[in-house]
């Protein structure tokens, strides 16, 4: 049996007293597409346990197809089951925003079948959760006091990707990134015991270097993705005033280009554009590179501290993708950019070994 094989089997073995059949959770595709059937709109999904729901918000977690292992060992285990749940939510509104096709009426479902996730996160909230992810979810909501507030800005964000296919400004892509990525930088601080500044004040500067952090990834994953973005999903995130090419033109530029061997003038016309973009990005991580050192020296408390090696390693990890776009002469409109897996596995050795360093505040 393979070690994931054998990671599954114990995930299934923790779950009992469920009505719902095993195989509808932990055996098969866990992809919220594959799973919508059996409880999406109008399904008749039945009790499920919450040792089943976190069996299988770990599957899917550990399925991810992210640049990072959300669910690294940097992770203390105690958090593990949140974390889990809390990507399950985040993997979910994403594929019920980008996975219904193209077009017109494709957005509409979106939006239906996000309107259908926001009411049970409602629920959840209220201590009525039925779908899986929720029943998973409310246990992290109990147990880390997670705010609602971030799980909502989300879902406006995947809403908002329904609506809005075309950024104009730097500002406008921002105000994008601080619905899309930054409250996930604070549910993970919440979960680290991190409470927000509308609590606690004093931690309005971790917050804000947790918000350039994210906003950072984001960005990083558009430059990343732009080829992806135009063909699949119709979207640029390049903002148009500040590179001078619109959607219709990066489009030309594509077909011009050719792959693996861009045109040359296509090229250099790419490449003026995306560089500053790139740059911008990289100060934002500057922006925010104080912030696992300040966790792990125990600034927010003492239960923050593993916080420190896992905001280090998400950074570390966007900062080495940017990296990888830059060396690629940031040609990502024809070839997308990724860090292997020896890549990973020194990254993640490296935030094992070496402590972040401590930052005075």
């Amino acid at each position: 049996m393979t070690q994931a094989a054998e990671i599954e089997a114990t995930d299934a073995g923790r779950a009992s007293g469920a009505s719902t059949p095993p195989a509808a959770l932990l055996v098969g595709d866990p992809s919220p597409m594959a799973m919508l059937g059996r409880f999406g709109p109008g399904s008749a999904q039945g009790e499920v346990s919450e040792g089943d729901a976190i069996a299988y918000a770990r599957r899917l977690t550990r399925r991810t197809g992210e640049n990072f292992s959300v669910l690294s060992r940097l992770v203390p285990e105690p958090w593990r089951d949140d974390f889990a749940s809390v990507y399950a939510f985040c993997r979910w509104a994403d594929d019920l925003a980008d996975e219904s096709g193209t077009g017109d009426a494709a957005r509409q479902h979106s939006l239906d079948l996000l309107a259908w996730w926001r009411s049970g996160l409602e629920a959840c909230f209220a201590g009525e959760p039925s779908h899986p992810v929720y029943v998973a979810l409310a246990r992290a909501v109990r147990g880390r006091r997670l705010s609602p507030g971030p799980f909502h800005a989300l879902i406006d964000a995947f809403e908002q990707d329904q609506r809005v296919t075309r950024y104009t400004t730097w500002d406008e892509l921002m105000g994008y990134c601080r619905g899309s990525a930054d409250p996930v930088g604070h549910l993970v601080l919440q979960i680290g015991g991190v409470r927000p500044p509308e609590e606690a004040p004093g931690n309005a500067e971790l917050y804000q270097m947790s918000d350039a952090i994210c906003s950072a990834l984001q960005l990083t994953n558009h430059w990343q993705d732009v080829r992806r973005d135009l063909r699949e999903r119709g979207r640029v995130y390049l903002p148009s005033s500040e590179t001078g090419i619109g959607a219709e033109e990066l489009r030309a530029l594509l077909e011009r280009g050719g792959d693996p061997r861009p045109d040359p003038s296509a090229r250099v016309r790419y490449i003026k554009a995306l560089r500053p973009l790139v740059d911008r990005t990289r100060e934002l991580f500057r922006q925010g590179e104080a912030l696992p050192g300040l966790l792990a020296s125990g600034a927010a408390g003492e239960e923050a501290r593993p916080l420190g090696r896992v905001v280090g390693l998400l950074a570390a990890g966007g900062r080495r993708v940017l990296e990888r776009i830059e060396s690629g002469g940031c040609m990502t409109l024809w070839r997308r950019p990724t860090i292997g897996k020896p890549t990973k596995l020194w990254l993640v050795c490296r935030h094992t070994l070496v402590a972040p360093r401590s930052v005075s505040r």
